[in-house]
């Protein structure tokens, strides 16, 4: 006989209780029509990263766009090229840091709506732009805000809403979209390079307003995440979205088990006060998920994709390519093509298996891009090794093909399903902001160490990839097709993750549980259980 808490017990009620229904829950929740839509509008925000993102490489090489506001000679400095695409991630960075609290206060749904729209701002700045490019910089800035904060709460919102089977798809659509936008951005600016005055670049900037509406009108017409309704006390619309979302009644099992785990969730967190921020590192379990979540972010950017997206114009022409938009447009392409099949990886193969593949596909490919660039490419004279050429640009695309396949879109979700909804919001935005951090590093010092170094920095990308391999491995649980809820007392459970794809909840002895409360809590009275 061993002793527990009132609070303890009831989370093993919670855990035997939600581990023995999950099956009846996978079996009767359907895909629905409100579901995928539902994912597929908030991923708008997606979509607007990735063509602010992939947008800014095609403008260097833009004759009016160098004439007002590159050098006397046209070209652009290591230092104000960098400023200019690294602004947009000091903007996110912020965006992603107050995007949390937001999202509490307001709620998902008008939160997205809010940044959404805000993205307008920044695109009358840019366009508006005459010939001081720090005012091009500065509305990078301000678009940044509304990117990073969608960033953070497009996938909590989708995560929150989604049925279980599949959230992994509807979370890893944003990622889908990013490179939908990163494509489209391409094409875009593809279309109008060979235009000689200010709508080869204001043409795409201004495009950037229709996608703002879309999502900031688009995201009124559908219903608040069920989590975050049910956490403001609204109990009916909760179980009215779950079962729309469900495609199911109201009255069924599926809902009950759901309303169920959340309520037992919101009663747990609810005991212990509104969170602090210093409680994502104080929590139970919470300093290993906040950092964990914070290194997979900065891993997604550190396997070295953005590094083509933002300045593959000017790699591609240094390897004697005569249309650089072409080879862009190619990388694009080959990035969308993958992240769809990226989307069946989420839902058959699992997180933890996904990623170390992933990373490991990457290191090879930065190993030979870093060796075939330094050794085999004449960088005076590039068309006289064209065959050297070719190998960088395949192992390029090789390279985004994993990245787009895996560490894409599988962050996005992994990160979104690892903390409870009582520490979600601040959790997201710190592990997002780490992934901005380093997006903005990567924009801003990598004509700087190109300079210096130039394909040597290859071997940067590839041995954090390396890295990654061991880190997933060794750290984070796998989390396909388990409720948020379940997600959460793994982890609080201490489940190896080198097994945790076989952990069945139903065999968890109850006085297993750990307490979810901080020592300073008032105790309950104890109650025995055998």
């Amino acid at each position: 006989m061993r002793w527990h808490t009132k609070a303890q017990s009831e989370q093993a009620e919670t855990v035997h209780n939600g581990a023995a229904a999950q099956e009846k829950v996978k079996s009767n929740e359907k895909i629905t029509f409100v579901a995928c839509f539902m994912g597929l509008v908030a991923s708008i925000g997606g979509f607007m990263f990735g063509y602010v993102s992939g947008q800014i490489s095609g403008y260097f090489n833009m004759k009016d766009y160098a004439r007002r506001f590159g050098d006397a000679d046209g070209s652009f400095s290591a230092a104000k090229q960098g400023t200019i695409v690294g602004l947009l991630a000091v903007g996110c960075l912020i965006g992603a840091l107050v995007s949390g609290k937001l999202a509490d206060t307001l709620g998902r749904r008008l939160a997205i709506s809010a940044f959404a729209l805000w993205a307008s701002v920044g695109n009358v700045i840019e366009i508006s732009s005459e010939y001081a490019w720090y005012q091009f910089a500065i509305g990078r800035l301000v678009t940044g805000v509304s990117i990073g904060a969608l960033s953070v709460v497009v996938p909590m919102y989708q995560s929150e809403s989604s049925p279980a089977i599949i959230r992994g798809i509807l979370v890893s659509t944003y990622q889908l979209f990013i490179t939908l936008g990163i494509w489209t951005s391409y094409l875009v600016d593809w279309g109008t390079a060979d235009m000689d005055n200010s709508a080869s670049w204001r043409i795409p900037n201004g495009l950037g307003f229709a996608w703002s509406l879309l999502l900031g009108v688009g995201i009124l017409f559908l219903p608040e995440s069920p989590r975050f309704a049910y956490m403001k006390g609204r109990a009916e619309e909760s179980r009215r979205t779950i079962a729309r979302l469900a495609g199911v009644n109201e009255n069924d099992p599926v809902v009950n088990d759901q309303i169920n785990e959340i309520q037992n969730k919101v009663k747990e967190e609810s005991v212990q006060g509104k969170a602090s921020w210093s409680e994502i590192f104080t929590g139970p379990r919470m300093l290993y998920r906040t950092i964990l979540g914070i290194v997979l972010q900065a891993g997604q950017q550190l396997t070295g994709a953005n590094f083509f997206f933002y300045y593959g114009t000017t790699i591609f022409k240094a390897t004697g390519l005569t249309d650089s938009y072409v080879t862009q447009i190619i990388l694009g392409s080959v990035n969308v093509a993958c992240t769809f099949a990226g989307l069946y990886v989420v839902a058959k193969v699992g997180r933890r298996k996904a990623l170390m593949a992933g990373a490991g596909w990457i290191f090879v490919c930065f190993l030979i891009y870093a060796f075939v660039g330094s050794f085999a490419l004449d960088s005076v004279n590039p068309q006289n090794t064209p065959q050297a050429g070719s190998a960088l640009i395949v192992f390029s695309a090789l390279a985004i093909a994993a990245f787009a396949t895996t560490w894409g879109p599988i962050v996005w979700a992994a990160v979104a399903e690892m903390y409870p909804t009582r520490y979600r919001a601040p959790c997201m935005a710190l592990a997002t902001a780490s992934n901005w951090l380093w997006n903005f590093l990567i924009s801003f010092f990598t004509r700087f160490i190109t300079d210096k170094i130039h394909y040597w920095y290859g071997l940067v990308f590839g041995g954090v990839s390396l890295a990654l391999v061991f880190i997933v491995f060794f750290f984070m649980i796998e989390t396909k097709d388990r409720s948020l809820e379940e997600i959460d007392t793994m982890y609080l459970l201490h489940v190896n993750p080198i097994h945790s794809a076989k952990w069945d909840g139903s065999k968890v002895p109850a006085d297993s549980l750990p307490s979810t409360r901080h020592g300073n809590e008032e105790e309950h009275e104890p109650q025995a259980v055998v």
